[in-house]
């Protein structure tokens, strides 16, 4: 095995061939699988793929409602990016918020009828992508990996939280 090489001006450690094929096919894959996920989505049931997620997130969640805080840390969004989606969200009609009444400060998102059959609808085309560009090219030893490998990288990021 190699050592990966030093940068000689900067000092840095560079990564090696393998390191580098590893991480550019991480990035790379992500950025294309999400743009045709989204590309699909879009075409087939008007929806992008953070709308997609969050109103997943909603129709799995008891009540089909959830903290907004907690809703933009599930769907790893930003806190103004979830308002902004939720506002369009609302103008769409496919949740609503309602304050929270323990905390006058929180509010929920709350799915509403609207939401769940948009969701339900994408839900079977999303899912068959997501197995013809991804889980179909791999074994199930393969995806075991990988789902081993994302949840010690996310334990690092996210102590105790789960993808």
């Amino acid at each position: 095995m190699s050592t990966p090489e030093t940068d000689t001006t900067t000092g840095a450690r560079l990564l090696s061939t393998r390191e580098l094929a590893a991480w550019r096919g991480m990035l790379r894959s992500y950025v294309l699988l999400q743009r045709e996920l989204e590309t699909e989505l879009e075409q087939r049931h008007g929806l992008q793929n953070s709308t997609y997620e969050v109103l997943m997130l909603l129709s799995d969640a008891p009540d089909g409602q959830m903290r907004l805080s907690d809703l933009a840390k599930s769907a790893v969004l930003s806190r103004s990016g979830l308002t902004r989606l939720i506002d369009r969200l609302e103008k769409d009609g496919l949740v609503v918020r309602n304050r929270c009444e323990t905390d006058a400060r929180g509010y929920f998102a709350v799915l509403t009828d609207e939401g769940r059959r948009r969701v339900a609808a994408a839900r079977a085309d999303y899912l068959e992508e997501v197995r013809a560009r991804f889980h179909d090219l791999l074994t199930a030893e393969e995806q075991d990996q990988l789902g081993a490998i994302w949840t010690r990288v996310l334990d690092r990021i996210e102590p105790g939280l789960r993808p």
